[in-house]
């Protein structure tokens, strides 16, 4: 079976819209549990601190992590399309299990939502890159239109997730989670033809060895699942074991590149790496987001806007409405700014997405500054503002991001250099929840007595990570060269 040809420049591109309205629906359920397991941990299951934000740690680390797992699986043994599918409907049942309400469900629930969201998120990537030629200057704009999409469903599950949130009916959320996954398996069915895979390995195989690769991948995908419970039982050790892992993935992409034949393409493999350098500092204050950062807000800072209470999980939609507008904005403007001769590339992009995600934490310990001294918490400005640069960071390195490993990866090692920089975020999400274990609980949780070791952290934090993005703006030079593969 030979792969069939990508469509010229010119021409439309075929699945990118369905996989537009699929990446919406497919997202709710994500939405849902990554905003709501730290308070549902702690609020309904009764679980301390700790352990809520050790299970949000490993949560983000295996969901992510196993996007390098899945960016091996699909298209060698199972099509990106048939994974997608299976790792949806394991969401499903994740979801449906979480709504039983009891801890023994909680931990069989993630287990099967994590299998299906850890491998099958790299499938939708991978099955829009393949529809676009390496040189094609359309890949950056449908990436950021997708992203706008998964935003979109973000903000659906954030909304839906805090309103139920304040009357802690947690059963009706998860069941609104189930539905909306189930929504985008349909959705897959309905535009199946479109989306099917166009340029990966398994395309090449006989159909005998196809039905093999097929029973070793359905067989994968369902092995799994107990062995994350087992994890689960354990997020201590499990990080530990991930952040292994992340080592040595590195340091094998780091053999690989020195072991590369090709010159051109060993250069673009090495800026590669240091960009995933970089964009491990960026997320790893980003993921705090879903566990210090979001009981922070809940214990430190009055939600009270006029008379309406804000809800933790709408606290996170001031991230989706700055991507969801701003990133078809984005995308028309760095269109035009490019026509203009404008030198807008992926090393400045990065530069600049992790100095405002170093300033989004230092404004922070302002507004703990000029806290109610009666009640300890902050305005609300001071987390809003927070948001807004940590969303305009974002905007500038996650699409980019996704769509650069086109560039950067040859065709054979794509899937597992898009499983890789996925990674990059899991590891993000261990050290996000060592940074949110520093903080002591105080009696009753009173604001005025963490309010200090909040100012101190997040002030280090944020210093931290705007020193690490002057050293990208030192680096642009050698990166732009690395990219055009010149020394």
């Amino acid at each position: 079976m030979s792969s069939t040809p990508l469509a010229p420049a010119a021409a439309p591109v075929p699945g990118a819209r369905a996989l537009f309205f699929i990446q919406v629906f497919s997202t709710l359920g994500f939405a849902v549990l990554q905003s709501t397991l730290v308070l549902y941990a702690t609020k309904h299951l009764g679980f301390s601190d700790r352990l809520a934000t050790a299970l949000m740690g490993v949560f983000g680390a295996f969901n992510y992590g196993l996007h390098l797992f899945g960016g091996y699986l699909g298209g060698r043994f199972l099509s990106n399309r048939n994974l997608f599918v299976g790792g949806m409907l394991l969401q499903v049942l994740g979801c449906a299990a979480i709504a039983g309400g009891t801890a023994a469900l909680m931990y069989w629930g993630l287990a099967l939502f994590l299998t299906g969201s850890g491998l099958n998120v790299t499938c939708i990537n991978m099955m829009l890159t393949q529809r676009f030629a390496p040189e094609d200057e359309r890949r950056e704009s449908a990436f950021l239109w997708n992203y706008a999409g998964m935003n979109v469903g973000f903000f659906i599950g954030f909304t839906v997730a805090g309103q139920f949130q304040l009357s802690q009916d947690y059963a009706t959320l998860f069941t609104f989670a189930t539905a909306g996954n189930l929504l985008a398996v349909l959705l897959a069915a309905l535009f199946w033809p479109q989306i099917r895979d166009l340029d990966t390995p398994l395309l090449a195989a006989t159909p005998r060895a196809w039905r093999r690769r097929f029973a070793a991948g359905a067989a994968i995908l369902i092995g799994l699942v107990p062995a994350l419970w087992l994890m689960l039982q354990a997020p201590d050790w499990a990080g530990l074991i991930v952040k292994a892992i992340g080592v040595l993935v590195f340091l094998g992409l780091l053999l690989l590149t020195l072991r590369h034949p090709v010159l051109e393409e060993r250069r673009r493999m090495a800026a590669y790496l240091i960009l995933s350098l970089g964009s491990l500092a960026f997320w790893s204050l980003y993921q705090m987001a879903f566990s210090g950062l979001q009981l922070f807000y809940d214990r430190n800072v009055d939600p009270m806007i006029g008379r309406v209470q804000i809800a933790p999980q709408w606290v996170q939609n001031i991230n989706t409405v700055v991507i969801v507008i701003g990133g078809p904005l984005l995308a028309w403007l760095f269109t035009r700014l490019r026509a203009r001769g404008w030198a807008i590339d992926v090393p400045r992009q990065f530069a600049a997405a992790v100095l405002l995600m170093g300033l989004s934490f230092v404004v922070l310990p302002l507004g703990i500054g000029l806290a109610d001294p009666a009640t300890g918490r902050s305005a609300f400005a001071w987390i809003g503002l927070c948001y807004v640069l940590q969303s305009v960071g974002e905007l500038l390195i996650s699409p980019v991001g996704y769509a650069m490993i086109g560039r950067l990866a040859p065709r054979q090692y794509q899937g597992v250099m898009m499983g890789a920089w996925m990674l990059a975020t899991g590891l993000a999400s261990l050290f996000a929840n060592d940074f949110s274990g520093s903080i002591p609980q105080a009696p009753g949780n009173d604001p005025r007595l963490t309010n200090g070791f909040y100012s101190v952290l997040f002030g280090r934090l944020g210093w931290g990570t705007v020193g690490v993005g002057v050293v990208m703006l030192l680096l642009i030079p050698r990166l732009r060269r690395l990219i055009e593969g010149r020394a």
